[in-house]
């Protein structure tokens, strides 16, 4: 049965990439684009899945009240269908901005409802995939993942960028929305097939103090501050990227979905690596190296221009490797640092930390953006503060290993 789930988990994520290249940053600023919204406009559209991290405080209690399965299985399926109705936003016989709030509404609420059921889809994986493997199966699923996602943003990026040369824009839009919906409907097919090890046999009553206990734990308080200064500085430049790249560089979305894809193969060629680290030396070093590193690579964003477009190809290609190593370690932190009881509220901490802090940036960033007019004044700022940051990262402690634990409760 673990096996089975196993494989339907990593069938699932390579099917919600497809789902996430057909709704995400590039596709989001293209609708934008086609409806003519601003730089700050169109930021704060690219940021809304970010701001609806702040969700996760009450995620840790809809987790608990319904059960990690089943509250993933109800709130992802609805956050990958909500957006069904933009199909028809560009036909409809009204303006432009109105066609922009209803859009960005609908966004948001996709955005809110993605987050309470990441926080369960969270908590499940954490009792579903053992710990002594966590590292290796994450490593070998997101390597899976990044293989779908390179491919569909391909797709997704020289669909659009033919839609515009043909003045057909809004129908292709309207043609990644609907595949969003119909890939998003088989992921929670494959989800069904994943069995629960620890069912919830009563609903669990709503108790205030549990939201405040993460914050009282002065072993999580540590990774709390990283979450909120690093996703603050990556907040502050990084709904900007996509529209740089297509505005300032003149770059098409073909090319914008081509630099994409070559991160995602990066990833995907090292994902293994980095899962098979985060088992040898836990999630905390990995954590720092990454962040670093991260921090040093992100000037590479001052030398390209319309003619000189090679610096991306370093960037996709150092990016890759580092932000795959970041991603999984962010991943495998929490799971590894709180406690089985109250899971679901220390993580939504976690992630709400992440929101709060990157909402915080990407209006700053926008403030900035709209002040200055120009984009690379961000990535220099962000810099600098994801190098202070990186230096919270060592302050996090280190895993407690739950090994033993797991063979004193068998």
């Amino acid at each position: 049965m673990l096996r089975r789930s196993l494989r339907a988990c990593a069938a699932e994520g390579m099917l919600a990439e497809i789902v996430a290249a057909c709704a995400g940053a590039s596709v989001m600023t293209g609708w934008a684009i086609h409806l003519g919204a601003s730089p700050v406009v169109t930021g704060l559209l690219v940021a809304v899945p970010h701001v609806a991290q702040l969700f996760h405080l009450p995620a840790g209690w809809t987790t608990a009240r319904f059960g990690h399965r089943r509250a993933c299985l109800m709130l992802v399926g609805a956050s990958r269908q909500v957006t069904l109705p933009l199909v028809a936003l560009p036909f409809l016989p009204i303006s432009d901005a109105t066609r922009l709030t209803l859009l960005i509404s609908l966004v948001a609420l996709a955005g809110v409802l993605a987050v309470l059921g990441n926080n369960a889809w969270a908590t499940w994986m954490a009792e579903l995939v053992p710990s002594r493997i966590r590292g290796r199966y994450f490593g070998r699923r997101t390597a899976l993942c990044t293989a779908g996602s390179a491919a569909a943003c391909a797709a997704a990026g020289a669909l659009l960028d033919w839609a515009t040369r043909h003045g057909v824009a809004g129908e292709a839009l309207a043609g990644l929305q609907l595949t969003a919906s119909a890939v998003g409907a088989a992921t929670v097919a494959l989800m069904a097939r994943q069995h629960d090890p620890r069912p919830q046999i009563e609903p669990a009553p709503l108790r205030p103090r549990l939201f405040l206990k993460p914050l009282r734990d002065h072993r999580l308080r540590p990774v709390l501050l990283y979450q909120l200064a690093w996703n603050g500085a990556v907040g502050l430049a990084g709904s900007f990227f996509a529209l740089h790249m297509l505005t300032n560089l003149k770059m098409g979305f073909t090319l914008v979905a081509l630099h994409g894809a070559a991160t995602a193969a990066v990833k995907m060629l090292t994902a293994s690596r980095w899962g098979h680290l985060i088992d040898r030396w836990g999630p905390r070093r990995v954590l720092v190296i990454t962040s670093f590193a991260l921090a040093a690579i992100l000037p590479i964003w001052l030398l390209p221009t319309e003619t000189r477009l090679w610096p991306l190809a370093v960037d996709a290609l150092l990016a890759g490797t580092f932000w795959c190593g970041q991603s999984l370690a962010s991943f495998a932190l929490p799971l590894a640092v709180t406690p089985r009881s109250g899971r679901p509220y220390y993580l939504g901490a976690y992630t709400a930390a992440s929101g709060l802090g990157f909402t915080a940036g990407a209006a700053l960033g926008g403030t900035l953006a709209a002040a200055f007019h120009d984009l690379r004044l961000l990535f220099v700022l962000s810099a600098l503060l994801r190098f202070g940051s990186a230096f919270l990262a060592r302050r996090v402690p280190e895993p407690r290993s739950d090994a033993v634990t797991e063979r004193l409760a068998a």
